[in-house]
Order: C-alpha cells, then sequence, then structure tokens
C-alpha cells in the first residue's frame, strides 16, 4: 500500500497536469417537448424510441437530436387514473416484439371507487408498426391500491425472459398495513412473472425458481424479492446480469440495492441501513442496500433510479450506476464491486425535477425531466466550477453516532491520488475506505459498521497535498 506522504506529492505532482472529469446536461431532442415525461424507451435493432406521458400517452420519434417530429403510438389517457403519482407507469417491449408486436403495460385506473394497478398486454397495429392496437389489450393482473401513492410503476423484462414488475407498499406513510413484509400480499414486492405461459387461474407463468414457486405457505408465488418500500425505477446491467433498484425513502434516508431472488430487503423494518421503527427492529435475515443517501443538503429527498452506463460517448463512466434525486435535481455516479466499499461522485448539480432514466438500442443514457425535455449527460471541457470546489474537505459524516452504517461525504480541490482510512483511538489502523484516483468534486463512501465494536475512531482524509481528520462514533 502507499504511503500518505507518497499519495500527497503524487497529488501535488499530477494536479499540475491532470483536468477534471466534469459534466454537463444538454436537451437531446432540442425540437421535441412531452407533456409529463416519466420514461424513455428502445426497442434493440430499432431506429425509434418511445416516450411515456404519465397522463396515458406514448409518444414514438426518431432517434435522431435533429428530429422535428413524434407520432402518437398510444393514447389511453381515457381509461386510467393520472396525477400524483398514479397514471400510466411503465412500459416494456417483449423480447421478441420485432416479430409478435407485443409490448406491457403498467397504469393505475379506478373500477367502484377502488384504484388498481394494471399490467396489461397489447400489440402493435398490423397496419403501421409505429401505432399500437387497443383492441388487442388484454389484462395479466389487477392488484387494489389501498391508497394512491407509492403505485411502484416500472417493469422490465430480465435477461431470463421473464417479466419484472415494481410494486410500492400501498401508500400512506410508514407502511400502515405492514405489506412490505406481508409475503402474502403483492405489494411492496419486486414481482417476476412468465407472460408467455400460463399457470392454473393465471393469465401468466409463474417461473419454476421463484422464491415461493410451489410453496403451500400461503405466500405468492409471483414474489422475488419484499421488503420493498416504493421502488420507481429499477434496471438490469447488461454486462453483469445485476439488478439494480432506487427504492425511495420515508423520512431520512434513500437507497440502492442489488436484487436478488428471495431477499427481504428491510422496509418497514429498516429505512436504508438503520432501523426505521427502533422497537420493532430485529434486522436478522435482512439484506442491507449498497449505497445510501440523508434527507439534507448533501443528499436528496427521493431517488430516481438509473443505469449501470454501457455506453461509448462517456467512457469514464463505463460500469458506473448513474441514478438522480428527483427533488434536488442531483445526478451521482455509484461505483461498486462485491467485497469493497461503494464510492458515490456528484456529476453534476441540475435545476430539473429528474423522473426518470432510459437508453437507446445503443446503451447510451438519457434523463426525462418534468419540465418535458428530454436530456443526456455531456462531457464538458475546462474546469467547472459547480463540481470543482475551492478546498479538500468533510462536508458531512452522518449519522455520527452510527450503530450500523455511516455515509461519509467529502470534496476534492484538485484531481489526483485520495486516501481515506479509519483508525482507532491509538492511532492504529481498522479499515481503508478509498485508495485510488478520483476527479475534483463532491464523493461518498459508505462506512459500513456492524462489524466494528463501539468506540470512537477517526476518519482521515489524505488528498491535493493535505490531510484532513474527523472522528466517527459507534453507538449499539
Amino acid at each position: 500500500m502507499r504511503t500518505v506522504a507518497s499519495i500527497v506529492l503524487a497529488a501535488i505532482l499530477g494536479a499540475a497536469c491532470s483536468r477534471a472529469q466534469t459534466f454537463g446536461t444538454a436537451p437531446a431532442f432540442p425540437n421535441l417537448h412531452f407533456n409529463g415525461p416519466i420514461g424513455l424507451y428502445s426497442v434493440q435493432g430499432s431506429p425509434m424510441l418511445y416516450v411515456v406521458e404519465q397522463g396515458g400517452r406514448i409518444r414514438a420519434f426518431r432517434n435522431d437530436p435533429a428530429t422535428t417530429a413524434s407520432s402518437v403510438f398510444l393514447d389511453i389517457s381515457d381509461s386510467i387514473t393520472s396525477g400524483g403519482e398514479t397514471g400510466l407507469l411503465g412500459l416494456a417491449f417483449d423480447p421478441g416484439y420485432q416479430t409478435n408486436g407485443y409490448f406491457y403495460l403498467d397504469y393505475t385506473r379506478t373500477v367502484n371507487g377502488q384504484l388498481q394497478t394494471v399490467i396489461a398486454r397489447m400489440t402493435r397495429s398490423q397496419n403501421d408498426s409505429l401505432e399500437a392496437d387497443r383492441s388487442t389489450q388484454k389484462i395479466l393482473l389487477v392488484i387494489d391500491q389501498p391508497y394512491s401513492n407509492h403505485n411502484g410503476g416500472q417493469i422490465v423484462f430480465g435477461p431470463d425472459g421473464y417479466l419484472y414488475i415494481a410494486m410500492g407498499d400501498g401508500g400512506s406513510g410508514g407502511d400502515p398495513q405492514g405489506n412490505g413484509q406481508n409475503r402474502t400480499k403483492l405489494l411492496g414486492k419486486i414481482l417476476r412473472i412468465d407472460v408467455h405461459g400460463t399457470s392454473p387461474g393465471l393469465e401468466y407463468g409463474i417461473p419454476p425458481t421463484n422464491p415461493f414457486a410451489g410453496d403451500s405457505s400461503g405466500y405468492r408465488p409471483e414474489i422475488y424479492t419484499w421488503g420493498m418500500r416504493n421502488t420507481w425505477r429499477f434496471s438490469f446491467d447488461p454486462v453483469t446480469g445485476w439488478l439494480w433498484a432506487g427504492d425511495v425513502g420515508q423520512d431520512r434516508w434513500e437507497e440502492i440495492d442489488i436484487l436478488e431472488a428471495g431477499r427481504n430487503y428491510g422496509w418497514n423494518i429498516t429505512e436504508g441501513f438503520h432501523c426505521y421503527n427502533a422497537s420493532t427492529c430485529d434486522t436478522t435475515g435482512l439484506t442491507q442496500p449498497i449505497w445510501e443517501y440523508p434527507h439534507d443538503a448533501t443528499g436528496g429527498q427521493s431517488i430516481t433510479g438509473g443505469f449501470v452506463y454501457r455506453g461509448q460517448s462517456l467512457p469514464s463512466l463505463v460500469g458506473k450506476y448513474i441514478y438522480a434525486d428527483y427533488v434536488k435535481g442531483k445526478i451521482w455516479a455509484l461505483t461498486y464491486q462485491p467485497g469493497q466499499p461503494a464510492t458515490n461522485t456528484l456529476l453534476r448539480a441540475t435545476s430539473y425535477l429528474i423522473t426518470s432514466f432510459g437508453v437507446d438500442s445503443q446503451n447510451e443514457l438519457y434523463f426525462c425531466a418534468s419540465d418535458g425535455n428530454i436530456y443526456k449527460l455531456i462531457q464538458t471541457s475546462g474546469v467547472d466550477a459547480a463540481n470543482r470546489p475551492g478546498q479538500t474537505a468533510f462536508v458531512e459524516i452522518a449519522p455520527n453516532p452510527s450503530g450500523t452504517a455511516t455515509l461519509i461525504n467529502y470534496t476534492l480541490a484538485a484531481d489526483g491520488p485520495v486516501l481515506i482510512t479509519l483508525h482507532d483511538a491509538a492511532g492504529r489502523l481498522v479499515r481503508t475506505l478509498v485508495d485510488g484516483e478520483q476527479s475534483a468534486g463532491e464523493h461518498g463512501v459508505m462506512l459500513d459498521a456492524t462489524t466494528l465494536p463501539s468506540a470512537t475512531y477517526f476518519c482521515r482524509l489524505a488528498a491535493a497535498g493535505s490531510i484532513r481528520t474527523r472522528p466517527v462514533v459507534l453507538a449499539r
């Protein structure tokens, strides 16, 4: 391992010849404007893109920055309930769409006063490939919603060919019905179904590898994971096959999970790494997130899950999970490898309400904003003052004291080597949290303290010619 002195020296020598990798945003299709865009989707091998408008329309257009027109692929605004967290919330094209024309919808409707989530299949028109045939609708699944919020909305085909469905916990606040932990209910779950088959009494099949397929306990066989609060957006990384999810928090913490079959992700026992209700907090068997951020100036208030970047136009972001906060407009890149602390970098602080991300057939990344535009990240030249603070320093360590996990936010004045270590009161090294090159700007690293004894520790940041130290208190 390099010494602190060598790292500081390398930072001083390297800062003069390195330039920050800074990012901006730009309208991807400046001649187009949408009404409440909440998703952008593509079909492999097709030059077309599709934007879902929450009010019930899907618009199609050619993936060309100079395009000046879009067409209405589907309009079901007269048959859905929309507004707030309801509406047309999700779209997924069948893996065989080019030949069978099937696509799937997630929307809300009201029947006899009861709000419902509907998962349905439709087919494109035989006469016009850029128009859907509403008469072909086949409803696969209907789920009653007790409240108007926390409806999830994302539907995605996995590499296994099954359809994955995000269901929020049913709404209100704090999951008053306990749906997240109730495996006899579909709310507060990620579901997985086989839309190309059927099981007895169902319009779809149950994948035999689902956790409760064939189970006689009464647990719903559609369940893939449980303990979810409101997973608004999730996505598969086409390289690793990992399922990345942004789960919207309650009052204090937003979280990112990598989802695996049969895992319990904690809600409403935990919120992020932390007990939601300390008096009933038994974390036995729970799977912790890989990242969280707080509801404060360093974080945000409502996560918008994104994608692991696998495009070509932003090579420095390849393999990083790009996501945002809807309320604060911040866009981050999360770097994660199993067995290593995740690190988080602020790419851009924007003024947009970012509703969703999407990728085209070349895996290039876009995001939708509530102002009606579709944007893309761009690599900028020179130094961006918004991402280039004047000093290297800790921004915040929270919570502190902590029982299980602490988020360490820090800023760097210049590009170069960074070493962040945790030491005990005697100065002995306890753990290395960051050891590598990072760009100037805001970053974060998660300290997983579950295996550390209660004590006062000291976190040391060495970078850009300076050393900073802050105490970290672990108390259980």
